[in-house]
């Protein structure tokens, strides 16, 4: 069994997620998927780097501080 790349879990999800509002309008797309891709994106990547936020920007090919922003909005760190 070929492993599903990541584009195809979205795409999938995607599908079943306007499947789901039937003919309701969707709204606010962008935003949110950003938002749920990112979150785990992030816990995932810090915990390879071991919680090291250096080299998790590195990974990530972010700045440091940028990472910092996003980890407090998501509150994954203090």
């Amino acid at each position: 069994m070929k492993p599903l790349h990541i584009a195809d879990c979205v795409r999938s999800n995607l599908e079943s997620y306007l499947a789901d509002l039937g003919h309701s309008e969707p709204n606010g797309m962008y935003n949110m998927l950003l938002t749920v891709v990112e979150k785990p994106l992030l816990e995932v990547v810090m915990q390879r780097a071991d919680n090291n936020q250096s080299k998790a920007a590195q990974y990530l090919g972010l700045n440091r501080n940028t990472l910092r922003k996003k980890l407090l909005e998501h509150k994954l760190i203090d």
